[in-house]
């Protein structure tokens, strides 16, 4: 086996001079950058005979002609061995401090300028005494340091930083924005109008003046934001059909009311935002609202909740009214909407029937029941109507019998609203869906 030649004899010189075998290096090496490696591009390695495969490592002469550390290239140090604190070999770029680049970023942030100033002053001391690069930015980062520190120290002083973290607790839980919204609640807005574009709400207890009453809410789907259009369809088809939940008797309803809804943007839709609140508000835009509007089980003794589950089977089917203006227009659809009103009104009777009503209300229910039972002949004769005229007789005998005193008489031994939705505000037998929720914008955008 050969003897590894002494420190400093002739050894086979390639490209790179004295210095050995490169090792993998960063963007610049002891002899400046290789964008291509230790060889100039489109030149090969040297060829000839391939070292004995058993030599053992040879050692790598140093920066000042030494060994560096007796592991050649191997040593833990890297490639080159010999990387003393006195400014790198010939060529070499000095290193950037990385303690002077984390000051300058503090400063500029100002989170933590105590920070930044200590970070700046160990990074100057640094540089000096090992020529390391970064000075511009220890000194900047430390100047802003310090003005970030007397700007805190106002800050404190004046009593604003109880501000700031009281407004942003509240941003953080949505308190006193839209997004903040929750059944039950009542709200006024800045502009006291609920169309347009609003952020900010104040809520406020429902017995005071108030634009808004929250009765629901629902996700939409995530994926691309669907358009203003579609949002406001599925607002106005869900808002309408959730109102009964919240208010089950549209007859206490004051007349004035309408439903709206708050929605997404197409801004507040990329931070997450798929949430439709829906709500009543006055029909006046200039008016509002006292006292609140929520009539449910929680509210209701078990009488006038179970006539009121009932009735909804029918005020829901009376909402799937045709869009068209007659019945000439869309016979088959006038048709297939009378088959539905019958079916409510069959489910309605036979919820009627089997409760046990107290002594001052059997008698009216009774009464109310066989009307409604004769209504729904009418409407199912209606379902089958060959024609327009056939249709308009059995629908106005079944109309009129909806509209028949014996629903008043059992309301008022309920204890329930006797004032029928006014007809003409409410679109004409709907139902008491109106003409689609205040107007062409029904709703706000948040």
């Amino acid at each position: 086996m050969s003897t590894p030649p002494p420190p400093g004899s002739h050894q086979p010189q390639g490209p790179q001079g004295p210095q050995g075998p490169q090792g993998p290096q960063g963007p610049e090496g002891p002899h400046g950058p290789h964008a291509q490696g230790p060889y100039p591009q489109g030149q090969q390695p040297p060829q000839g005979p391939h070292p004995h495969p058993y030599l053992p490592p040879q050692p790598v002469p140093g920066p000042w002609g030494q060994p560096s550390g007796g592991h050649g290239g191997h040593s833990g140090y890297g490639g080159y061995g010999g990387h003393s604190g006195y400014g790198g070999l010939p060529g070499q770029t000095a290193r950037l401090n990385g303690l002077a680049v984390a000051a300058f970023v503090l400063g500029v942030l100002c989170f933590v300028p105590a920070v930044g100033l200590v970070l700046g002053l160990i990074a100057l001391a640094g540089i000096r005494k090992r020529g390391e690069r970064g000075k511009g930015f220890a000194v900047a980062g430390s100047v802003l340091s310090g003005v970030g520190l007397v700007l805190w120290a106002v800050f404190l002083s004046t009593g604003a930083a109880g501000d700031f973290w009281d407004g942003f607790r509240d941003a953080a839980r949505g308190e006193g924005t839209a997004y903040a919204l929750e059944k039950g609640q009542c709200f006024t807005t800045p502009s006291g109008s609920l169309q347009g574009v609003t952020y900010d709400v104040d809520e406020v207890p429902c017995g005071q003046e108030h634009d808004g009453e929250v009765f629901a809410s629902f996700t939409l789907p995530g994926g691309a934001f669907p358009g203003d259009t579609e949002i406001t369809r599925a607002a106005d088809d869900r808002c309408y059909a959730l109102q009964d939940t919240y208010a089950m008797d549209r007859w206490a309803l004051p007349g004035d009311v309408d439903v709206y809804y708050l929605t997404p943007t197409s801004a507040s839709w990329r931070t997450g935002d798929r949430e439709i609140t829906c709500l009543f508000g006055n029909s006046d835009e200039r008016a509002s609202l006292t006292g609140s509007l929520r009539n449910d089980g929680a509210r209701l003794d078990g009488d006038q909740h179970t006539y009121l589950l009932a009735e909804g089977h029918l005020n829901r089917a009376m909402d799937e009214m045709p869009g068209a203006a007659a019945v000439e227009d869309d016979l088959a659809g006038y048709r297939v909407w009378a088959g539905r009103v019958s079916e409510a009104l069959r489910t309605e009777t036979t919820m009627l029937d089997r409760h046990r009503w107290p002594g001052g209300a059997e008698g009216p229910v009774t009464e109310l029941v066989a009307d409604l039972e004769a209504a729904r002949e009418e409407w199912g004769l209606a379902a089958k109507a060959p024609d327009a005229d056939t249709y308009y007789a059995h629908y106005g005998k079944g109309y009129d019998l909806l509209a028949a005193d014996t629903t008043v008489t059992a309301r008022e031994a309920l204890g329930l609203a006797t004032t029928p939705p006014d007809s003409e505000a409410d679109g004409g037998g709907d139902g008491g869906r109106g003409d689609g929720g205040g107007g062409d914008d029904p709703g706000l955008e948040v």
